[in-house]
């Protein structure tokens, strides 16, 4: 008889994983939640028709074993990228001010015809990206080593 693995089994690791379905996604969604990132590292590249942010992540995967053992929690910075992008819209985001930082709520996708769809990205403050893709296709890699958060905490979440 065998068993399932664990996920304390694993090793400790950089993030590198990608969504092409909705379940896909709600995985990302749930690892970027309360991300923090400012203005000035949001960035779309019309010709290769990518969007990305390079985020400060809390590492929600980490959380347990920082509580088991008593240390501080840790945030790593990570990219997270949507491809086939045709439209960036946003809403409560003011670009001029690349010191704003934001913080993400949320990661859904509204399908449409034969694929296509809208990425919405909701921030806290009422703030919201929508990007049109001809696809679903969301990245999310880490690219540091983790950190100790700033504020040594868990973010906190309305009940």
């Amino acid at each position: 008889m065998s068993e399932d693995a664990r996920f304390e089994d694993g090793r400790e690791a950089p993030l590198r994983l990608k969504a092409l379905d909705t379940e896909d996604l709600a995985v990302i969604a749930a690892l970027v939640q309360d991300a923090v990132f400012p203005a000035a590292e949001m960035n779309w590249d019309r010709k290769a028709r990518r969007f990305a942010i390079l985020l400060n992540r809390f590492r929600w995967e980490d959380a347990p074993k920082a509580e088991k053992r008593r240390r501080s929690y840790e945030r790593v910075q990570a990219v997270l990228a949507v491809e086939d992008v045709l439209k960036v819209q946003t809403q409560g985001v003011d670009k001029a001010d690349a010191d704003m930082v934001y913080s993400l709520l949320a990661i859904a996708f509204l399908p449409g015809e034969d694929g296509t769809g809208r990425v919405e990205l909701t921030l806290a403050g009422d703030g919201a990206i929508a990007l049109e893709v001809e696809a679903l296709e969301v990245l999310l890699r880490d690219v540091t080593r983790p950190y100790v958060a700033p504020s040594k905490k868990a973010p906190s979440h309305p009940e």
